[in-house]
């Protein structure tokens, strides 16, 4: 195959070819079947018309390459291709062009005004406005740019501009708002024309708090700015824009409700047809009020917008006990539904949105105080189709109240909606569960990634905690091209930080209390940039985030002070520690303490390594220093000589070992050889919350303990990451037990079922399990290194890097392991095979194989043996229990539960007093193993 170019990009967006920056930086990959190849260099066209202007990159620099031309203006638009040299003295051909539109305004252009709702009103009143003007002959282009505080859709002679929800998505409202620029040329002919707006509260106008304590924070009503750009032939310029005391509005539209968590009121009998188009007669109008709060000249948007990326029929019709109409879409999902529907005129569709069912009816109690209720009033003409525009609801299951006459399911459809990004990663392997937990992961990122990184999409919440990107961010870099999407929300966390630097606990804050810093949730400002950087090679973020990150550090370590320990303040900690009390989720098992002062000095360490790649020598070296001594300092106060932390628990260790906060090895090597005992003592439950999880698993492989970690992964009893799975979720939980082994929901108020944070559990998949990782900005350089596990006949990983696709992957051949990658051209490789020494390769196709390191032979086990010896026996394990659960159910549940599986105890002391047939039925069972291995 002959060298070629491809995916062309200009900035981050792939969506459109609109672009937010006067010198866009540009991207391209390259495909070929030539061995080893890299690039030498590059030449890339910029074409206006007949115009062409040729610039040459000297190198392999293939991403984010400064634009080497002259600076866009407004609405100028073009073409860019690229042409490759390889180093093997080759030439591609040129590249597809990827056409190129500036959607960004020069200071001083933005000449729309916001206007609102007349009064009276009520607190985020949808609201129709409209304006007519004239187009005249010659138009050459028409260009809108528009935004809203508040969520909008725009039209002109009764078609959507586009087909974006929820438009312009939830920023720092007070500091920051995004326009989107759509061209509109299509939808206007020379004559009289008209433009109308539905404008309703969304975030604006919600109301946020807990408690059934939530107020608006941002203000009572939406309001709108928009401005038509029309161009002509003889090159006039006309402006249609808000403010120009032009513009009519109603309240009396056919939105009659909308809110986040409520839901939308929609009655189509108050349908105006033709109000977006000239003529229509709007004498009942009043005219638009203009919108008094402050001032704000919006920023052209840079990440993808929302949209709606699935549908999904009626899996199933269910009765409930109470004789409830239920639909069952068979999968968790964020969106809305659409319905079609023919009846009278009044009759009214109640849509009622639940994630699970409980005893049979639907499982509200987690929604708290969000009704996450829709109701569409019929006209009675006929078939007629709704879906709401201006909220979203989580959900699996969908009551359905007041329709007229038979119901059929197919009128029913789930609309799956979410911030559009490109999906990038994707993973398989030999065990079905686990494929379903990583499906999991990447529906509960679909969920939650809806304008900003939400916890949950369907309580009244769903609010940017920057705790769960935080842990989350390294899976959602590999399963989606998030880039755009989380440097854009970067700049809202550094908009939101106080004068000193503190970080909230979400972003956008809406809650004053939510300033107090808190560690892993406010490190966020520093973690965040430093995965964008390094999965992405986007250097530009980290040098815009960086005094951000510095400033974050800095609080945090005026409050540690001179003992350089972050104690005695309010944490967040190990949040959701299963062994946490429903009511008090911070309750873990590792001190607040140790947990915060381990991230500072984790944050720390990311200031310097940004301050070096940003040339910053002498930040550098002070924030080696600072890192330095708190390292010293907690190492001093929270680790004992043998090698054991104060909170004797795997959070603990894991901060130790994956932060390098410990760096002695025999140290070191005590505490992954504590960790794994404290692991299996539970017999293999996870034992770790928001921050121990992501971490754990690193952690036991890093000190030699895959095994340990292989079982804690495929572990099914509750707490497990395969216990949901098990019960049927189909995204990730909030608690590790948010659903009980009896189907009831879990008793505190705080459950959600579609959580991402312990889903980071991904990231390990990919880079451990399969061995795809990446080893230098960008995945410039790749690192190949399997951990094959027992239980698995194969694991394999595929990830569009910046550069090319890559893959890793292994599986069991004839009673070897047989690994392949494939590597992207201009890209590289460190291969670490098991028992080999790590090799280098290029770019191309390769395959090696290699002994089997999962061999091995289980020994016999008998009543005398240690409980630790039964549990590093899976099968040994599950044997003993099935057999006490034949003979007595209960005592079989507690002894799962409750035994602490140690070296120090044998099975048949902790069977001691159990009946005479439990003891037998365990013994026999055992018996049996030990005869079909000897066979």
């Amino acid at each position: 195959m002959p060298t070629t170019v491809h995916s062309v990009r200009a900035e981050y967006r792939t969506d459109s070819p609109w672009i937010a920056a006067a010198r866009p930086r540009l991207s391209w990959k390259t495909e070929t079947t030539a061995p080893d190849w890299t690039q030498r260099g590059a030449e890339i066209e910029w074409r206006r018309g007949e115009a062409a202007a040729v610039a040459h990159v000297e190198g392999r620099d293939s991403l984010f390459v400064p634009w080497p031309f002259e600076s866009l203006l407004p609405r100028e638009s073009g073409s860019v291709r690229v042409r490759v040299h390889g180093s093997d003295g080759t030439a591609s051909d040129w590249s597809e062009p990827l056409h190129v539109r500036a959607g960004f305004l020069n200071e001083g252009d933005w000449h729309a005004r916001f206007i609102t709702v007349p009064e009276p009103a009520d607190i985020g009143q949808p609201t129709l406005l409209r304006r007519e003007f004239t187009v005249r002959e010659g138009l050459r282009s028409a260009t809108l740019y528009a935004t809203a505080r508040g969520v909008y859709q725009v039209e002109i002679g009764g078609v959507p501009v586009d087909d974006e929800h929820l438009k312009p998505g939830w920023t720092a409202y007070r500091d920051r708002l995004v326009h989107e620029t759509t061209d509109v040329t299509g939808l206007l002919r020379p004559g009289p024309a008209a433009v109308g707006a539905t404008l309703a509260g969304g975030w604006y106008t919600e109301g946020f708090g807990f408690h059934g304590q939530a107020r608006p924070f941002y203000g009572k009503y939406p309001s709108l700015a928009a401005q038509i750009v029309l161009e002509y032939d003889d090159g006039t310029t006309e402006l249609v824009a808000t403010g120009d005391g032009a513009w009519r509005a109603t309240a009396d539209g056919p939105v009659t409700a909308s809110g986040i968590y409520a839901g939308e009121t929609y009655d189509a009998r108050r349908a105006r047809t033709g109000w977006s188009s000239p003529g229509f007669d709007d004498s009942t109008w009043l005219d638009a009020r203009p919108d008094l709060a402050r001032a704000m000249t919006p920023v052209a948007r840079t990440a993808p917008p929302v949209r709606a990326t699935e549908e999904l029929a009626v899996k199933e019709v269910i009765t409930t006990p109470s004789g409830r109409t239920v639909l069952d879409f068979g999968q968790n999902l964020v969106g809305h539904l659409r319905i079609r529907v023919q009846g009278r005129e009044g009759d009214t569709v109640v849509l009622r949105h639940a994630e699970v069912l409980e005893h049979g009816e639907l499982g509200t109690r987690p929604l708290r105080h969000a009704k996450a209720t829709d109701a569409y009033t019929l006209a009675g003409t006929g078939v007629e189709t709704w879906e709401p525009a201006f909220t979203f609801h989580g959900f699996r299951y969908a009551e359905i109240q007041g329709w007229p006459g038979a119901f059929d399911p197919g009128d029913v459809t789930a609309v799956v909606v979410h911030s559009d990004l490109d999906r990038t990663g994707w993973f398989s392997s030999s065990h079905d569960e686990l494929d379903r937990l990583h499906e999991n992961v990447v529906w509960g990122m679909r969920g939650n990634f809806l304008s900003v990184p939400t916890d949950c999409p369907q309580r009244d919440e769903r609010l940017g905690w920057t705790g769960d990107i935080q842990v989350f961010a390294p899976t959602a870099s590999y399963l989606f091209d998030c880039d755009g999407f989380l440097a854009s929300w970067l700049e809202d966390l550094a908009l939101e930080q106080t004068e000193d630097g503190a970080v909230p606990f979400i972003v956008p804050n809406v809650l004053e209390w939510a300033r107090t810093p808190a560690a892993a949730w406010g490190d966020a400002a520093t973690v965040v940039p430093t995965v964008l950087f390094e999965r992405f090679a986007d250097r530009d973020v980290l040098e815009r985030q960086y005094p951000s990150m510095r400033a974050w550090t800095d609080h945090i370590a005026a409050i540690a002070g001179p003992r350089r320990l972050w104690e005695g303040r309010f944490q967040f900690g190990d949040w959701l520690d299963p062994d946490a009390p429903a009511d008090r989720p911070g309750d873990a098992k590792t001190d607040g303490d140790i947990v915060a002062s381990a991230y500072l000095f984790r944050s720390a360490t990311l200031v310097r390594r940004a301050a070096a790649e940003l040339d910053l020598a002498d930040d550098a070296a002070r924030y080696r220093a600072l890192a330095e001594e708190v390292r010293e300092a907690w190492v001093r106060e929270y680790v004992t000589a043998a090698g054991r932390t104060v909170s004797d628990a795997p959070t603990a260790y894991a901060l130790a070992i994956m932060f390098e906060l410990v760096t002695e090895p025999a140290t070191l090597e005590a505490m992954g050889e504590r960790l794994a005992w404290l692991v299996r003592r539970s017999g293999f439950r996870i034992g770790t919350g928001f921050v121990g999880t992501p971490l754990i698993q690193d952690a036991l492989v890093r000190t030699g303990h895959a095994e340990t970690a292989r079982r804690l992964l495929l572990q099914t009893d509750n707490p497990s990451w395969l216990y949901p799975v098990t019960m049927g979720a189909t995204t990730i939980w909030e608690r590790w037990d948010s659903m009980l082994e009896d189907g009831t929901i879990n008793p505190g108020e705080m459950t959600s079922f579609n959580h991402y944070a312990f889903g980071a559990i991904a990231d390990w998949l990919h880079r451990t399990v399969a061995g795809l990782a990446p080893l230098e900005p960008g995945y410039r350089r790749l690192a190949i290194a399997p951990v094959p596990l027992a239980g698995l006949e194969r694991a394999e990983a595929a990830f569009e890097t910046p550069y090319g696709r890559a893959e890793a992957g292994w599986e069991e051949h004839e009673g070897r392991i047989v690994v392949h990658a494939t590597v992207p051209a201009n890209t590289t490789a460190l291969v670490t095979l098991p028992g080999a020494e790590a090799r280098e390769v290029g770019s191309g196709e390769h395959r090696w194989t290699i002994e089997d390191p999962r061999v091995a032979t289980p020994r016999a086990l008998t009543l005398e043996s240690t409980l630790a010896d039964l549990i590093e026996d899976a099968e040994a394990h599950g044997t003993v229990l099935r057999a006490m659960a034949s003979a007595d159910p209960e005592r079989a549940r507690q002894f799962r539960r409750e035994t602490a599986w140690t070296e120090h105890r044998t099975l048949a002391g902790e069977l001691g007093g159990v009946p005479k047939q439990v003891l037998t039925a365990v013994e026999t069972a055992l018996d049996d193993l030990n005869a079909r291995r000897q066979r």
